[in-house]
């Protein structure tokens, strides 16, 4: 599905002191980047505010004169943009996901001007949703012929007349919605990436885009072979097995073989080794008991 992505970033963050709020990290990974990665299948990517380090490329621009409200910096990022859907985001979204952004797509093409995200306490997401580009277009210019200029003008002055299709939150992604206006807000954004269930997910993600790689791992099998390689050769063991799976699962890929089917094979090689190892030392262990006995 062919859509473009305009990311609001130029906001005051009052609520926040005026810092620079796209900046802020949670998990260790700056906001804007965080939305960012969701939305990696956008054909063009327009990010409305100052020009700041992105883990990938954007395209930049602002609203003239800069500070006039979402509604005159989304009209902004749609001039730079060509798709017949937008999916528009604000910049403070720490727990978007591809999936959520799947989904809005695909509501909004199936019927209406869009579709934007209902969060939890029933409220539709202006700015956690993807819009028709014909009808935003048109909406956008009713509303500046109207009131001569839309500076200052609120987002709901556009979807008030817009048809928009609302998407519910998802057992799975329950925070899609959660925005970061406050300390509070992001002191609990940043507690609940660490907890018990999040963590690792959050850490893979974290790390894959430090060091710029995209390929999908499974969590689990890397865990089983570390265990194995712990307990049936020796606790260093682990990490070093693990970074051997991930340098041969580079190799294979680099002649050619789908990423994660080599660090999947690659997993299953070394955990069998270590489970051979694991045995044969209990099978040595096993025939000196016996001959002392």
């Amino acid at each position: 599905m062919i859509f473009d992505a305009v990311i609001l970033a130029g906001g005051g963050a009052h609520r926040l002191g005026g810092v620079d709020k796209p900046a802020l990290s949670v998990g260790a990974r700056a906001l804007l980047d965080r939305v960012l990665d969701a939305c990696p299948d956008a054909r063009t990517t327009v990010v409305v505010g100052d020009r700041r380090p992105t883990a990938r490329p954007v395209r930049w621009t602002r609203e003239t004169p800069p500070g006039g409200g979402p509604l005159a910096a989304l009209d902004a990022g749609l001039h730079e943009t060509t798709a017949p859907l937008i999916l528009v985001l604000s910049a403070d979204l720490p727990f978007l996901d591809r999936p959520t952004v799947r989904t809005l797509l695909d509501a909004a093409a199936a019927v209406g001007d869009g579709a934007a995200l209902r969060d939890p306490e029933g409220r539709d997401q202006p700015l956690v949703a993807v819009y028709r580009t014909e009808a935003l277009r048109r909406e956008i210019a009713l509303l500046a012929t109207e009131h001569g200029s839309l500076r200052g003008l609120p987002l709901r002055a556009l979807t008030a007349g817009l048809d928009l299709t609302p998407v519910s939150v998802t057992e799975s992604a329950p925070l899609a919605s959660f925005d970061c206006d406050t300390w509070e807000d992001l002191a609990a954004a940043r507690a609940r990436i660490r907890e018990h269930g999040n963590v690792l997910d959050e850490w893979m993600t974290a790390v894959k885009n430090e060091l710029g790689i995209d390929v999908a791992v499974d969590t689990k099998t890397l865990l089983d072979l570390a265990r194995d390689a712990a307990h049936g050769v020796a606790r260093p063991a682990a990490p070093l097995t693990t970074f051997l799976v991930g340098y041969a699962a580079a190799q294979a890929a680099a002649s050619g073989a789908d990423p994660a089917q080599a660090v999947a094979e690659a997993s299953r090689k070394a955990a069998d080794l270590a489970l051979r190892w694991a045995a044969e030392a209990e099978a040595d262990t096993d025939a000196q008991e016996g001959g002392s006995g």
